[in-house]
Parts: C-alpha cells; sequence; structure tokens
C-alpha cells in the first residue's frame, strides 16, 4: 500500500482511548496505520513486528487475503438482517463450523460481538439452566482472583482484577472467588504446566461449604488467564475444579476468548488441557479480529434442558442486535477455513519447542524475576521499581515498540501471543529486541 493512502488524524482530542493513559499517549502517540503477515507499519512507514498478534486475537497473521474477500463478497450479498424471529443462512453455517470444532458434545453455539458480552450471556445461560431445572437458588457466580472476563458487569464483578473494578461501585451480589495460582514460589520458572497449585481448586468446596451447594451456579475460569499477566494452571487443577463442579452440581465455564483458535496449539484449551467445560466462551481468533464476534458454546444437555423446559415462545430472553452479522459471519467462516487449510495450531505445536527456549533464554536477565510459557504464549515478569508498580514494565514496552517490535505490558508483566504464523526469524527478532530492553530498564 502507498504510505500515501493511509490517514493521518490531525486532531487526537475526540477519541477517549481505551484501557489507555489518554494524557501520555496524546502527547506521545504512536499510530498503527496498516498490517500485512506479521507486521504492523507506523502511519510514517516503521516497520513493528506484531509479538501479540493484536490483542491477542490476529492468529493468522494481519491482511489475509481470504478473509477480506469473503467480507467484501458478503457486504455485496447482505449487510445485515436481524436474528431475532429471522434469519440469514450464512449465520446458521458460521455455528456449524464452529460446533465441528469445539469438544465433542459441545453443539450449540450462541453468538455475540465480543468476549466481554460472551462472558455474561455464559453468565446468564448458567442461571436460567438453573431456573430451568427447578434450581432457582442456584444464584452465585464463582470466579477466580486475578481473572479477567472482560468488562460488562457480569464479566467485570466474576474477574478478579482489582484495577478493573474499583472505580464502578457495587458490582453484581451473590459473587465469589476462588484463589489465584500466581506467586507459588516452587512454580517459578516453570516450563508449561507448573508441577505445584493442583489443591488450590480445593477453595471451592470451602465455598461450597460456606454457602451451600444449592446456591452455586457456576465457576468462571480461564484455561489460561491471559490479561492478568500469563498464569498457566498448575498440573491437576483443571481436573480437580472439574470433579468438584461435577461434584455439587455445578456449571463449569471456560473462558477461551485467549486460548481458542489455535493459540496453545488446539483448537480450543478444552482439548489441550484435557478438561471439557459445561460453557465455552470465544472471540478474538473468531474472525481473526476482522470484525468483531463473539460466541458461547454450551454442552447440548445446557440446551436443552433451557429451551425444552420453557413455555411456547422465546426459551432465553438475551441477544444483541448484532448476534450473527453476515459480514462478522463471513469472516468467521473464512477465518476458520484458513485454520483448517493451513493447519494453524499444528503450526503453533510445531514451532513450541522453539518459542519455549527463547522465553527462557531471558533467565538471568536484571530484574527478571519469573518467566510462564504454555503453547505460543508466554509471560516475562520484571521486579517493579520501589515504590513505582508498572513503571518498569511500560518502559520496556516503549523501548520495544520505537526499535520495531510490539510487545504487551500488564503491570510489570510482559505477555507475549504472537500470530501462529510465526517462524524462526521472527522469534530471534522478537527476543532480542525485548531482552535489549529488559537490560536497558535494569535499573
Amino acid at each position: 500500500m502507498n504510505e500515501m493512502n493511509v490517514p493521518r488524524p490531525n486532531n487526537l482530542d475526540a477519541y477517549w482511548m481505551p484501557f489507555s493513559d489518554n494524557r501520555y499517549f496524546k502527547s506521545n502517540p504512536r499510530l498503527l496505520a496498516r498490517a500485512e503477515g506479521m507486521f504492523y507499519h507506523t502511519a510514517d512507514g516503521q516497520e513493528i513486528l506484531d509479538g501479540t498478534a493484536g490483542l491477542w486475537c490476529c492468529n493468522a497473521g494481519h491482511g489475509r487475503r481470504e478473509i477480506k474477500e469473503a467480507i467484501q463478497q458478503q457486504a455485496a450479498i447482505l449487510d445485515y438482517a436481524p436474528t431475532f424471529q429471522l434469519g440469514h443462512p450464512i449465520a446458521f453455517e458460521a455455528a456449524a463450523r464452529i460446533a465441528e470444532l469445539t469438544p465433542e458434545g459441545m453443539d450449540r453455539i450462541f453468538f455475540t460481538n465480543s468476549g466481554s458480552e460472551s462472558a455474561d450471556t455464559a453468565l446468564k445461560i448458567a442461571l436460567a439452566y438453573h431456573r430451568a431445572r427447578g434450581e432457582s437458588s442456584r444464584v452465585r457466580l464463582i470466579g477466580r482472583e486475578r481473572g479477567y472476563h472482560g468488562v460488562g458487569f457480569g464479566g467485570m464483578s466474576v474477574g478478579g482484577i482489582g484495577g478493573n473494578r474499583k472505580q464502578f461501585g457495587a458490582l453484581l451480589p451473590y459473587v465469589d472467588h476462588l484463589p489465584h495460582t500466581h506467586g507459588i514460589e516452587a512454580n517459578l520458572f516453570a516450563r508449561g504446566l507448573p508441577e505445584h497449585g493442583a489443591e488450590r481448586a480445593d477453595a471451592l468446596e470451602a465455598l461450597v461449604a460456606l454457602h451451600g451447594a444449592e446456591t452455586i451456579a457456576a465457576v468462571m475460569v480461564e484455561p489460561v488467564a491471559g490479561s492478568t499477566g500469563v498464569l498457566v494452571p498448575p498440573r491437576g487443577y483443571l481436573e480437580r475444579l472439574r470433579a468438584i463442579c461435577d461434584k455439587h452440581g455445578i456449571l463449569l465455564i471456560f473462558d477461551e476468548v485467549i486460548t481458542g483458535f489455535g493459540r496453545i496449539g488446539t483448537n480450543f484449551g478444552a482439548e489441550r488441557l484435557g478438561v471439557t467445560p459445561d460453557i465455552m466462551t470465544m472471540a478474538k481468533g473468531l474472525t481473526n479480529a476482522a470484525v468483531p464476534m463473539g460466541a458461547v458454546a454450551v454442552k447440548n444437555a445446557v440446551y436443552d434442558a433451557v429451551v425444552d423446559n420453557a413455555p411456547a415462545g422465546i426459551e432465553l430472553f438475551h441477544g444483541y442486535t448484532y448476534s450473527g452479522h453476515p459480514l462478522a459471519a463471513a469472516a468467521a467462516i473464512a477465518t476458520m477455513e484458513l485454520h483448517r487449510a493451513e493447519d494453524l495450531p499444528g503450526r503453533a505445536r510445531a514451532i513450541e519447542p522453539l518459542w519455549q527456549e527463547a522465553t527462557h533464554s531471558l533467565k538471568g536477565l536484571p530484574n527478571v524475576v519469573d518467566i510462564r510459557d504454555f503453547g505460543l504464549i508466554a509471560g516475562i515478569e520484571l521486579a517493579p521499581r520501589p515504590g513505582k508498580p508498572g513503571q518498569r514494565g511500560t518502559e520496556v514496552f516503549r523501548r520495544c515498540f520505537d526499535k520495531g517490535v510490539l510487545v504487551r505490558v500488564t503491570g510489570d508483566i510482559i505477555a507475549l501471543s504472537p500470530p501462529l504464523i510465526i517462524e524462526k526469524p521472527h522469534v530471534d527478532r522478537l527476543y532480542g529486541t525485548l531482552a535489549d530492553a529488559i537490560r536497558a530498564e535494569a535499573a
């Protein structure tokens, strides 16, 4: 693309940026203007290696012709159609394609527009399920400390990141949290699944004893927690959580917005980790981020309980104007075809050993206090500067960007999640630039 065709805003004031230091950014803007393959390009033409797949979402790389053409063709045929008491063929096709990838027996798909909407939808379905079965006392929702499930009031309530909650006062009632698995000393610098900490799942038994199983509707966790700084589940932890949920009739929800669509080397984290939830959320990689879209997959038994036990008429009073939007559905179908044709989960598994070695090569650098990895995800935790938490991580992020590499920072943790098309030269450049930046911020 000719750089002359890239738009250059002359006023940054109007846009209130999400999750951003607006005051700093608008004095020191870093603008991404176009993207292709493994790279972004700034408005002034600088090449930026994408070490984060956008925001954990462009798993097939940027600017994929197949997805672009699918969106263009669909826009020319049907730009929009409502899905309340009506339908259009491509939404049904997209749902069927997703159901081909989800774990066996999870064949019912509800469309949303984002991971946040998927989280709230999953929680509402869990409540509706228990009510439909005559257990309306099950209203309590259990999340996990440091969990992230988007920014809707439901997902934010069940989530456990303090900074996302403290500005907004009272959240949903009847919510409790399991302890996180971060910071177990024996797990520091673990490769893949850490060995210690499965017993932390037993905290669910304590919540059952406290509140009563008959009050608990669902437990919601990320198979691998991403936004909080890459927390990999201890070996056996999710199996233990599944068993306790089964014992007490509690639904288990996996938030697979990050771990879905190949990120950890399988279609979904449930497959790689060997634990099947009752409800599963997704977004991000579903359309390769080309059009906003999310979805919730449920076990057939959950769908049947809600639908078959409802009186005549609408069974679930929930949905969005853009649920199953034609352009998003077209993008999803094209994306899933790319994943199948190019075996993107397989590519991730193939390069995972190289990725892991490169990740752990940072051990021993100044202020690196822990490293975590699983699939094509990595978290490099830095010691904070005294009295200035987050400053060191932010400066590493800025140094990397200025040297042509995009990483993500959450506090003093550097999180990496590249497109699944990454190759060895990209890995070398990514980690070489990151290592230099960490050394530069040693003081």
